[in-house]
């Protein structure tokens, strides 16, 4: 999909590596905790935990790290108290922005949102401001050695899924949030844990970005990105090609 492949090209065109990936394990160390605190410690118990470990598992995060991590959510609070806030507003060019956070400070994580949204010519709306321009789905993603492309659209189908898209890369499985788990579950007894399985916001159209709006787009998404408290960020903008070579160079 072309609302999905955007994200794909600003991961290859981020730079600072490692900085990125220590954001990106403290977030998922995040979603861990919380997930464990949520219900059982017990991935088999736990449906959110399990996806958890998957997606960590799939950013080859050491599983002593994600061992700590459960231990310590199964140890109590330790004076953390995360809460999950969803943040909506507008970017350069109109597009819509959707931001999801955990977060031990809402007062804090407000402030680091709405000053991104203002200093990068976005603005910062009320929930469900933008989430009319989205759809709400579950997203499973497989490799391409979990299984050929006859044999997961088979198994998706009869797992109730919705859609499945291959390519080079490997398999995307969408469903209704309804039946995320469900047929995460069957799939997963089939051809093992997923690379990555969570709920995701999936922009319903796109809005087509030049060079320039591109790079503010840009901007504002790295901005929001380098918050400690946030998880995801949607958008429903697309580059071109030729645009992404561009700004790439």
């Amino acid at each position: 999909m072309a609302g999905h492949s955007q994200f794909k090209n600003i991961m290859h065109r981020k730079g600072a590596q490692d900085a990125r990936r220590a954001r990106q394990f403290a977030r998922l160390i995040r979603e861990i905790t919380v997930s464990a605190r949520a219900g059982l410690p017990d991935p088999a118990s736990n449906p959110r935990l399990r996806a958890a470990i998957a997606e960590a598992r799939g950013a080859n995060m050491p599983r002593d790290t994600i061992e700590r991590a459960i231990k310590k959510a199964a140890g109590g609070p330790s004076g953390e108290d995360f809460a999950e806030i969803r943040y909506e507003g507008y970017g350069p060019a109109g597009v819509a922005i959707i931001v999801e956070a955990l977060t031990d400070n809402r007062n804090r994580t407000a402030s680091d949102i709405r000053a991104a949204f203002s200093k990068h010519g976005g603005t910062l709306g009320e929930t469900n401001s933008v989430a009319f321009l989205f759809s709400r789905l579950g997203a499973l993603r497989y490799p391409r050695s979990a299984a050929g492309d006859d044999a997961m659209l088979e198994a998706a189908i009869e797992a109730g899924a919705e859609n499945v898209e291959s390519d080079a890369e490997g398999h995307e499985i969408t469903t209704s949030v309804e039946d995320f788990f469900a047929v995460r579950d069957a799939l997963e007894a089939r051809f093992g844990p997923p690379g990555s399985a969570r709920l995701e916001w999936r922009p319903t159209t796109l809005v087509t970005l030049d060079e320039e709006r591109a790079t503010g787009v840009l901007k504002l998404l790295d901005a929001l990105e380098e918050s400690e408290d946030v998880q995801n960020v949607y958008a429903n903008f697309d580059i071109p090609e030729a645009v992404m070579q561009k700004l790439s160079a």
